[in-house]
């Protein structure tokens, strides 16, 4: 079903000839995406991949992805993208734990990899972009196959069409199983309700595609529109991106709140080619949002998805912008703030967020636990602590594991880190609770504008700032300025990282 929806669609359409991708790695029409497409069906059926067997791809942003994620979805396999720059002790978790027969992996990645190939030596192994080494050319390999679509497998709404892993902060990630039906449910929500793309758009992502957030930017959305999705491989830099929004002129901008506040910092930001920057990931400071606007001109629509509900299901919108809030909910989804009894909280009050739609994962493989816990009848319990204002807009209050008990007083670490980045001073924020002299209290670690000139200084002055713009509790007992903070492939903070590191005991030199 997502196969047809995005290749014979766009086909029968008449776009053959339209570019579906431009990039750093050449222009590619919807024709020659479908031609690779069933090149790259043929090429799996003949290594003996069969219904709901699994292919791990370890690839950056190329018309190779594409390829094999709906290649593989086009005979009823299992596509599971995973993050090029992972560690190499998950790259063999995942093909242990999914059982793939088949790894497509990027050329510039291969010497990386190869300690996990040579442990596995019944495992099929295609080198895509590149130099194979003593592998098989994912080029050579489909260069011989032909390249007539084939029918897609007659699958039922229900299969198991692709896998997603998630990080979570403890244990190893977890296997999102999606169904055929997931992609659709996506493109005729969000992407058509909140974005309204049309052939005419040029999208570009700064998260990769094997994310669940990239995945919809730069290929399913697209792809569902008839419109042209920019690629680039390598890092999401600043100096890389002013370039390729310069290049290409992309009308829609995908990016998640930490790039948006290093865009900031540069010295020329040209977005007049830009309706709508989107913005996800993590919630983006009311601060920055404002800055963006007044310096490009454009909006950021921001908002709120998970892996396991493939994208965005709480979102500002061009006609309903919040700045400081995700948003409303996306129409296709539904949204409760409960208490600790499970009971729906007034509005106002924070409590754990639930979502339920018709994108939501089936379960986490192998983790039935963790299911059970997450995934409870029609509704999927996020992690994520809200507010619900009488208006009906969300207002992210923090990771359920984040929130800091001060004084036995809850306190968000979201309220901080937006009222610090609101000092002119501050670039970016991330509060934690830590103990000292077995008292609970709070720490910021903050990245400034610019190297201040007397650290202690401006630390008082950031807890006066605090104090005069929050409750008086709410202020960072300790201030600890950093370069960069840790944070996921897309630049989500890792918080709990954070903790960990404050928790660890000091060396003795």
């Amino acid at each position: 079903m997502n196969a047809s929806l995005l290749l014979d669609a766009n086909l029968e359409a008449g776009r053959a000839d339209k570019p579906a991708l431009t990039g750093d790695r050449g222009t590619f029409t919807f024709g020659d995406v479908a031609a690779l497409t069933a090149r790259t069906a043929a090429l799996l059926l003949e290594l003996g991949v069969t219904r709901e067997g699994r292919v791990v791809m370890i690839l950056d942003d190329s018309p190779v992805f594409h390829a094999t994620f709906l290649g593989a979805i086009r005979i009823g396999a299992v596509p599971i993208p995973v993050n090029p720059m992972d560690r190499l002790d998950n790259y063999a978790y995942y093909l242990d734990d999914s059982y793939a027969k088949v790894l497509v992996v990027e050329a510039a990645l291969l010497e990386r990899v190869e300690p996990v190939i040579a442990e596995r030596p019944r495992l099929s192994v295609l080198v895509a972009n590149g130099d194979a080494g003593d592998h098989t050319s994912f080029d050579d390999a489909v260069a011989g196959q032909p390249d007539d679509l084939r029918p897609p497998a007659d699958t039922h709404p229900d299969d198991m069409a692709f896998w997603l892993y998630s990080s979570g902060s403890t244990g190893r990630p977890k296997g999102v199983v999606h169904t055929q039906g997931d992609i659709r449910a996506t493109v005729d929500t969000y992407a058509r309700t909140v974005l309204g793309l049309t052939e005419d758009d040029v999208c570009y992502s700064t998260t990769k595609l094997f994310h669940a957030y990239g995945l919809g930017n730069g290929l399913s959305f697209p792809m569902a529109a008839g419109a042209t999705a920019v690629q680039v491989h390598g890092p999401s830099r600043p100096d890389r991106i002013l370039d390729t929004v310069s290049r290409y002129r992309p009308t829609v901008f995908f990016s998640v709140p930490a790039l948006y506040a290093a865009l900031l910092k540069a010295p020329e930001a040209d977005f007049s080619s830009v309706r709508m920057c989107v913005s996800a990931a993590e919630a983006l400071a009311a601060a920055i949002q404002e800055r963006w606007q007044a310096r490009t001109g454009v909006p950021i629509l921001d908002g709120i998805g998970s892996t396991e509900m493939l994208h965005i299901y709480c979102s500002n919108t061009l006609d309903d912008l919040r700045p400081g809030t995700s948003g409303r909910p996306v129409p296709g989804y539904e949204l409760r703030v409960v208490d600790e009894q499970g009971q729906d909280a007034p509005d106002g009050t924070p409590g754990d967020l639930l979502v339920r739609g018709e994108s939501c994962a089936s379960y986490y493989w192998h983790q039935r636990s963790k299911t059970r816990q997450c995934m409870r009848g029609d509704w999927f319990y996020t992690g994520d602590r809200y507010v619900r204002t009488p208006e009906g807009y969300f207002v992210y209050q923090g990771r359920a594991d984040d929130m800091i008990k001060v004084g036995g007083l809850w306190v968000s670490p979201a309220d901080v880190e937006a009222c610090l980045v609101h000092h002119p001073a501050v670039s970016e924020a991330a509060v934690i609770g830590v103990t000292i002299d077995d008292v609970s209290r709070i720490k910021a670690f903050v990245i400034a504008g610019e190297p201040p000139a007397d650290p202690d200084a401006l630390a008082e002055e950031l807890r006066t700032w605090c104090k005069e713009h929050l409750r008086r509790y709410e202020y960072p007992h300790v201030v600890e300025f950093v370069s960069d903070f840790p944070r996921t492939a897309t630049g989500k903070i890792q918080r709990f990282k954070l903790r960990e590191a404050e928790a660890a005991p000091a060396s003795v030199a």
